[in-house]
């Protein structure tokens, strides 16, 4: 069995694939929602030798409404109902004045950002200013549940500015057990949010809706700027991975392409779905998405070892690799010397013959021999009604789900990358394949509302005391004001402004405990930036003591 640990870790990389939207097979898509529940520990905890962040923080619960806005008829029919949501704290160094940092969970159980609490982004600001750090559950996610199923009709009441307002909700309101005799509210005692990726547009809008309640916020991998059709997820891997991998990717994705759009009523689409052992799947578009994730890891890499998934790595050493690292796929060469020449690169078979075999045998390893159904369309298929009218609340990949289809958008697609570019991934994934879940599950049958996000500022957003933090090689920056192409901002104390070289998808929420450090471990970008986030919050610090009095800056 899998420790609790790794699992914290492993589910953590399940939640940023479900987060990209990457179209996930049904398969993957159930697998994500036991992820989930995997990581509830059963019963309450408080043994604190322990190392595990499970047993060292004992999961609160506040109660708050569920529907904060009854003048707004997206949530009709309205409710007076209020459910437990769900926090965890730690006020081990907490002093007199001391703030409370606030770290957003997002869209995950809450226990999967426990780390963050014990040796992570919350437990440094707090030690450094005499704080109380805390974790906040987003509703609907781990066991914060304002309504009995899934339903879309239930859904209603996810959104974000719903969430916002628990998160407002728990500042003015909460108590801490062992400190109720103090008052930790805001605006009383300075509130610092965090986040990291949705969390992080989340924050930011948290601090410019809501200033007067907290006072200053760290935007990490924000996604300020929903996107509806988010064919720039892959412009990070084509531009910073390993040039070698970009280049057989794309032309190994041509070739594909140009059978399965351009020779579509033609002997080669078996043929190609047989060469990768996929020759039982009935959708074209379900075959170009089996062979598609190894190219998308980027984002699930980390500076610690303990949470980097090498898999994007792994993909790269193989499919740009001229020697043949699968010897069972030798007696398919002469059918890949073929595709390779229908599919348009007959002068190049030589150097693509080998590296075509090792991206067969690749996706053979990590996806096909993972397939233990009869029908393979039972592991790979996006096309499954009777699973998306499953809304039980066991159904956790309804969720984020939910939030991208009716808000959010980043529908990742082949389709949408320029025509004078090769992509990373087929055009098959278009639009209305990524889509398949919006219509199946929720009938949702248009773009997401992203004006509903992109109205508090988007690429644009700014406001005091509002950090903007990005990994220089994120999957995710195109969609932050550090996207490539933006004017760069001058960073200050009070806006922050600070792009982490090499770094990719907040990679300064997570830290190791203090034996654990070493020479250029953490690297040099990490050390720099969570330094400069405790000096700048500090400074922030200084400011509320100064305007303490009434004339508090917004």
């Amino acid at each position: 069995m899998m420790g609790l640990g790794r699992l914290l870790a492993a589910t953590a990389c399940v939640a940023q694939l479900a987060s990209a939207f990457a179209p996930l097979s049904v398969r993957n898509l159930r697998l994500s929602s036991e992820s989930d529940l995997a990581l509830e520990p059963e019963g309450d905890f408080t043994i604190q030798e322990s190392t595990d962040p499970t047993l060292l923080y004992p999961a609160r619960t506040i109660k708050v409404p569920v529907d904060h806005f009854h003048n707004d008829t997206k949530y009709e029919p309205h409710t007076n109902d209020t459910f437990d949501l769900r926090y965890w704290f730690d006020a081990t160094y907490y002093k007199k004045g001391g703030p409370v940092i606030v770290i957003a969970a997002g869209e995950t159980s809450g226990v999967g950002r426990l780390p963050f609490l014990q040796k992570g982004i919350a437990y440094q600001l707090a030690k450094a200013t005499g704080g109380v750090g805390v974790i906040l559950e987003h509703r609907y996610y781990g066991k914060s549940l304002p309504t009995s199923d899934f339903s879309t009709k239930n859904l209603r009441f996810l959104t974000t500015d719903q969430a916002l307002a628990d998160t407002v909700y728990f500042a003015k309101n909460v108590k801490f057990a062992g400190l109720e005799h103090l008052d930790l509210t805001a605006p009383n005692t300075p509130y610092i949010a965090y986040g990291g990726s949705y969390a992080g547009a989340f924050v930011a809008f948290l601090r410019k809706l809501y200033p007067d309640v907290y006072w200053g916020a760290i935007s990490s991998s924000g996604v300020t700027e929903a996107i509806y059709d988010y064919w720039q997820y892959y412009e990070a891997a084509r531009i910073y991975g390993p040039k070698d991998c970009v280049t057989a990717t794309q032309k190994l994705t041509h070739v594909v392409d140009n059978i399965i759009l351009n020779k579509a009523n033609t002997k080669y689409v078996q043929k190609l779905k047989d060469a990768f052992g996929l020759g039982n799947l009935t959708h074209t578009d379900d075959f170009a998405n089996a062979i598609s994730y190894g190219i998308a890891g980027l984002q699930n890499t980390n500076w610690d070892p303990a949470l980097n998934d090498t898999s994007y790595g792994e993909y790269c050493n193989n499919v740009s690799s001229n020697a043949l690292l699968y010897p069972e796929t030798a007696r398919l060469k002469k059918d890949v010397q073929e595709l390779l020449t229908v599919g348009g690169y007959g002068k190049e078979v030589k150097t693509l013959t080998n590296q075509f075999l090792n991206y067969i045998g690749y996706v053979n390893v990590t996806q096909v021999q993972s397939c233990d159904e009869a029908d393979q369309n039972a592991c790979f298929t996006s096309y499954d009604s009777e699973f998306y009218k499953k809304d039980d609340l066991k159904q956790t990949w309804r969720l984020w789900m939910y939030q991208v289809c009716d808000q959010w958008g980043y529908l990742q697609t082949g389709s949408g990358v320029p025509r004078n570019q090769l992509p990373l991934i087929s055009r098959a994934i278009d639009l209305n394949y990524t889509s398949i879940a919006c219509r199946e599950a929720f009938n949702i049958n248009k773009p997401s509302d992203v004006e509903s996000i992109n109205k508090y500022g988007g690429f644009n957003i700014s406001y005091p005391r509002l950090a903007i933090i990005d990994g220089e090689k994120d999957p995710w920056r195109a969609a932050t004001p550090h996207a490539i192409g933006l004017k760069d901002r001058k960073s200050t104390i009070s806006e922050p402004f600070i792009l982490i070289k090499d770094g990719v998808h907040h990679w300064d929420e997570n830290g190791v405990f203090p034996n654990e450090t070493a020479p250029n471990f953490p690297p040099k970008p990490i050390e720099e930036t969570q330094r400069a986030e405790k000096n700048f919050v500090q400074a922030w610090l200084e400011d509320f003591k100064k305007d303490k009095s009434g004339s508090t800056k917004p």
